[in-house]
């Protein structure tokens, strides 16, 4: 169906060319009409002053004129300076209020329309911790951007690159080996990732202890940092992992397995799921080719240690290293090999990197040696860059072991669901295990409407307590709308009543809900443009917003006139659809009861 913008437009363009003869569509500017103001839609005059030749009131009103003249839809205007206010008919509202209740996907493309694919990697964990509050907005702006892009008409492929190789790895594997006792998960009671994170915290302490010792005894701090044992011994766990050795590969597969179960929990617990998993350990044997393809064509240089660079001077970034003089690789080698086996494997259109602002230069100079390499298609490489979540305590950090927990964090969402439902009675009278599913659904929620109503670039703060408020702007707030409207449908069976429409004539607040509702692939084409949940997420609350004002102020089943009645059902039932939709798209359970 045609949304009423694209309508309108059309409307707009036939009449204007019927009085000014063709013109450029540029010139036909319009919006949705503001609250304060009467009218559903705004045409913006200043442009077309070129052609009328008359003042910006005077151009406004002939347009007008023309439209009452011309079109049905329109049932009157009204001029304010140089804007033409445009009320299209209740009559029109109705019939499309129609056809968007009988398309239940409404908004939503055919899957696959555009023909374009695009992969969207996103999550990427270090097998040295557990996931924390920061990967949580990573996993849910990747996934919510995912099923946006999907929503949109492309087809949609989601991976993650689990980083399981490199120093870092290294750290958590030399400190169980020295302090581990041989502690595992099953002995220990300990999550798997959780145990492995421990013990990169372990190897920090040992660290700093080193360091402060080797300063003792006259080092600088910045050669006590560098040669500090424990960390030259995890340099060379590195290096043995590089040559294969049996003894490293067994440790390192077997703590790998025990964060892998402990990841595998934690995604299932936020709904997450991938369509791939690549593992650096894989891909960076491909990256180290390319770069020495690179270094024998003469675009690499090594230096007289045996390192491998790029100078990207020219472009204002400044050499960038590709391998260490011992020959390991970093970051960059492997993210050049995963790039180019994903380019061939999916013959893909766009590749989406969900990844913070922190690494906004190791993107820009991803694509640069890409393109310096010869691969065409660097240019469709894009990062989505956000910014950090902070807790009301302050950063995190994931060696000092100050990082939350995703698990602790959702176990934390969990219980303030349960006493704040406790303390409103909304659930009471059902059983206990309907109750444990609806504090999970409310916890989720509220985490991921609060963390996806921000826009990605923005760093922000996460207050739990403040994310679960079933008032205001929250995801709990949004819940209940659905649930109140379908509190409201169930009772219809027991009345004389169905959602329908009739001869009713909707009032200003009702049509000013269709419009809302309506809008709603307009809201989706630009998340998806934009690469920004938010906009959905700022919609939904807008829409729930605007449903709670009009069920408090307008008798929906207790209406005694039949046919207001069951059109104010058919118009609710529609929004409890669209925000069910809506909220879909950012991966948010909306329950029929809370």
């Amino acid at each position: 169906m045609y949304s009423a913008s694209e309508i309108i437009f059309s409307t707009l363009k036939e009449c204007l060319v019927s009085l000014y003869g063709n013109l450029d569509e540029k010139l036909i500017q319009i919006q949705p009409t503001r609250k304060e103001f009467e009218g559903n839609f705004t045409l913006v005059v200043f442009p077309l002053l070129k052609l009328s030749k008359q003042s910006p009131e005077e151009t406004a009103r002939q347009i007008g004129e023309k439209l009452i003249e011309q079109k049905s839809i329109v049932e009157k205007y009204n001029v304010i300076k140089g804007f033409l206010n445009i009320t299209l008919t209740s009559d029109f509202w109705r019939q499309q209020l129609l056809k968007i209740s009988e398309t239940p996907r409404f908004g939503f493309a055919q899957p696959e329309s555009s023909g374009k694919h695009i992969m969207i990697e996103f999550s990427s964990p270090n097998t040295n911790k557990p996931l924390h509050l920061g990967h949580i907005r990573n996993n849910l702006l990747g996934f919510g951007i995912s099923r946006i892009l999907a929503a949109a008409g492309h087809k949609v492929t989601k991976v993650n690159l689990v980083n399981d190789r490199g120093i870092h790895i290294c750290k958590s594997m030399l400190a169980w080996e020295k302090f581990g006792n041989g502690e595992t998960p099953e002995t220990s009671g300990i999550k798997g990732d959780k145990l492995v994170g421990n013990y990169y915290v372990r190897f920090d302490l040992e660290y700093k202890k080193q360091v402060k010792e080797l300063i003792k005894y006259g080092m600088s701090e910045e050669e006590a940092k560098e040669k500090a044992p424990i960390l030259e011994e995890a340099r060379e766990m590195l290096r043995r992992w590089e040559n294969k050795d049996p003894h490293i590969m067994q440790l390192w597969e077997t703590m790998n397995r025990w964060v892998y179960e402990g990841f595998d929990t934690t995604y299932q617990r936020l709904g997450i799921e991938f369509d791939k998993i690549y593992y650096e350990s894989q891909t960076y044997l491909l990256g180290r080719e390319i770069v020495m393809e690179g270094l024998s064509k003469g675009i690499l240089e090594k230096d007289p240690d045996g390192s491998v660079w790029i100078d990207l001077t020219a472009d204002n970034l400044d050499r960038k290293l590709l391998l260490r003089k011992d020959g390991t690789s970093v970051y960059m080698t492997q993210d050049l090999g995963t790039a180019v086996q994903r380019f061939t494997e999916f013959n893909i259109d766009e590749h989406i990197y969900v990844v913070g602002n922190e690494q906004n230069y190791h993107f820009q100079a991803l694509k640069l040696i890409l393109k310096r390499l010869g691969y065409s298609w660097a240019d469709n490489i894009y990062h989505l860059s956000y910014g950090m979540v902070e807790l009301p305590s302050g950063k995190m950090k994931s060696r000092e072991g100050t990082v939350v927990d995703a698990d602790d964090l959702l176990d934390q969402m969990e219980e303030t669901a349960y006493t704040m439902s406790q303390e409103s009675g909304k659930l009471e009278g059902l059983d206990s295990k309907t109750m444990d599913e609806i504090y999970r659904t409310i916890a989720l929620g509220a985490l991921k409407y609060f963390i996806l109503r921000v826009d990605p670039k923005k760093n922000m703060l996460f207050n739990p307590e403040e994310s679960i408020d079933f008032n205001g702007n929250t995801g709990p707030f949004i819940q209940y709308a659905h649930a109140r409207i379908q509190s409201i449908l169930r009772k219809v069976q027991t009345l004389d009543a169905e959602p329908r429409l009739s001869g009713y004539v909707f009032n200003e607040k009702e049509i000013r809900l269709i419009q809302l509702i309506e809008s709603f692939p307009l809201m989706l084409n630009d998340a998806a443009t934009q690469h920004s949940p938010a906009i959905i997420a700022n919609y939904l609350y807008e829409l729930a917003k605007e449903f709670n004002q009009y069920y408090h102020e307008y008798q929906i089943l207790k209406e005694s006139d039949t046919e207001c009645r069951n059109s104010r059902l058919l118009l609710i039932k529609t929004i409890a659809q669209t925000i069910k939709n809506a909220a879909w798209l950012l991966g948010i359970e909306v329950p029929d009861r809370m």
